[in-house]
């Protein structure tokens, strides 16, 4: 069969979360390598040492090969049903992934993180890789340095104006592109590395059990909880997660999962809005998971996770909510850990006055700060269990940052086939660092605080056109939902409900409000979306 665009769109659809399979996982790599021998062997002719041409020199993540698989099917006409896209994709990334510390750093793609800012290594890669998709999707890639430059003859068969386009035309962009790039990346992203060398052959790791869980959602706030994990599989697991806010709200996401590569868990679940996706990593003893879930037809509505499995852990403090309090001022803090067995202590100055609820993973308790104890950050402790500058005592809120500081929304709906997409933010508030001046680089963050919502035109253009009217309106909480698409006749040249904007958020420090901004672009539909952007 072959796939649509849609099937793109919903990240890995069938092929990247799997149901159990009843085979063990010796026979399944059996049966996987009889299938790409038969499914890619007839294009791609053997290796000397056994494997496939091409396919056998490169490393992916499940997202990466699943796109390849995805451009066989629709391009090149190899037929595969859904059972064998998921069995091949697994096999695939098994034996042909990346290591745990092969992802750092651009995971973000992966796990979708709105208003993540991408960037290149330096500036020829930035040109070069860049401009048509993110720097973390040929990051998250391993070959060597002839792979790499068949990559980018593969590119110029595939899309022949690349060379001509912004950024090509004003040098020699395929001889820079075959030699010089083609030379670094073999360097820097080797297909063999000693990070795969140690981790290709390590024996999975069972990660059932019960896990604790924190996290933050913005335009909800943070969270925890707990997640059940029972093994269905070699690789394949139940899971139910059982989260609460501080507003008290609770949701639970039940599904599935499956890890790939032993430490990639990818999972598909139902939550209280509709399906859920979760994209997070492994570490490599397998007793942390960390990541980001989101709702599968809206990226940009989800929160990040942590979660630390109960066995054999070692007593430590996860969050402290909120995780701020003002000088001369209380509040009700919620810390999550394990083995929190003693009363907790937030430093000198800061007073426990009541303990509302104490378990060793969580206690409730009511503080009061001094009116003159000491600001900046501090630790945390409960018993055994403790997290370093977990806590901030501020005296002043000096500046507010909006984040993200830089994103897009799109326009969509209006009868069309697109949905649209919105863009939610949150206000952080900062004091000033030992310079004693807001706005320098030695602020110190103070955490995510409540705020008032509104946007404003970026600039004259912005104005003449009238944006805020047209591109979307924000809530308050933070979430701004653009306009519908389409031409929009009340707008010169009837153009579409675009828009160039600022978005304000004015925190309310005991009086003083005090705002911040950030710059967000109303655009158009995104027509096509790959599991790595």
């Amino acid at each position: 069969m072959s796939f649509s665009i849609k099937s793109v769109a919903v990240i890995l659809g069938l092929a990247a979360f799997a149901l159990a399979q009843a085979l063990p996982l010796d026979a399944r790599a059996q049966d996987a390598e009889a299938l790409l021998n038969a499914k890619c062997s007839s294009c791609h002719k053997p290796l000397a040492d056994g494997g496939i041409h091409r396919i056998n020199e490169a490393r992916k993540t499940p997202e990466g090969w699943f796109m390849t698989l995805f451009r066989m099917t629709n391009i090149h006409g190899v037929k595969l049903t859904s059972d064998e896209t998921r069995t091949l994709v697994t096999y695939l990334s098994n034996t042909q992934g990346l290591a745990p510390a092969e992802t750092e750093g651009y995971r973000y793609v992966l796990e979708r993180t709105p208003g993540a800012i991408d960037g290149a290594p330096n500036e020829n890669l930035g040109a070069m890789c860049g401009r048509c998709h993110t720097f973390a999707r040929v990051a998250l890639q391993r070959r060597d340095t002839d792979d790499w430059r068949k990559l980018v003859h593969f590119h110029l068969g595939q899309y022949p104006t690349t060379e001509y386009q912004a950024l090509g035309r004003d040098r020699d962009w395929f001889g820079l592109a075959s030699d010089n790039m083609a030379t670094e990346l073999g360097r820097t992203q080797p297909l063999d590395t000693p990070d795969w060398a140690t981790w290709k052959d390590r024996a999975p790791t069972d990660l059932s059990g019960i896990w604790i869980v924190v996290g933050r959602q913005p335009g909800k706030g943070a969270y925890d909880g707990s997640m059940q994990v029972t093994a269905s599989g070699d690789d394949t697991y139940d899971a139910i997660l059982a989260i609460q806010f501080a507003d008290g709200q609770t949701a639970e996401h039940k599904g599935t999962a499956i890890v790939y590569t032993g430490h990639e868990w990818r999972a598909s679940k139902l939550g209280p809005d509709g399906p859920v996706r979760q994209v997070l990593g492994a570490s490599e003893d397998g007793g942390m998971l960390t990541g980001r879930w989101f709702l599968r037809d809206n990226d940009v509505i989800g929160g990040s996770m942590k979660a630390v499995r109960v066995a054999g852990a070692e007593p430590q403090i996860l969050a402290v909510n909120p995780p701020y309090i003002k000088q001369g001022g209380s509040v009700q803090v919620t810390i999550i850990g394990l083995g929190m067995d003693g009363e907790p202590q937030l430093g000198a100055g800061v007073t426990v006055k009541n303990i509302i609820a104490q378990t060793s993973e969580k206690i409730v308790a009511e503080i009061e700060a001094a009116a003159d104890a000491a600001v900046g950050p501090r630790g945390v402790s409960a018993g055994e269990a403790n997290a370093p500058d977990s806590f901030v005592v501020y005296d002043k809120v000096d500046r507010v940052a909006v984040l993200p500081e830089t994103t897009i929304a799109r326009v969509g709906d209006g009868g069309g086939p697109i949905a649209s997409v919105p863009a939610q933010f949150e206000a952080m508030g900062f004091m000033a660092g030992p310079d004693g001046e807001g706005g320098t680089d030695d602020d110190i963050a103070i955490g995510v605080m409540p705020a008032t919502w509104s946007t404003s035109n970026f600039d004259a253009t912005a104005e003449m056109l009238k944006d805020t009217e047209f591109a979307g309106t924000i809530d308050q909480g933070g979430l701004f939902s653009p306009g519908i698409a389409g031409p929009n006749p009340a707008r010169p040249m009837s153009t579409n409900n675009a828009g160039n904007l600022n978005v304000v958020a004015t925190v309310d420090d005991d009086g003083n409000p005090v705002e911040g901004a950030a710059h967000l672009f109303v655009t158009v539909q995104r027509y096509i979306d790959p599991p790595i952007r």
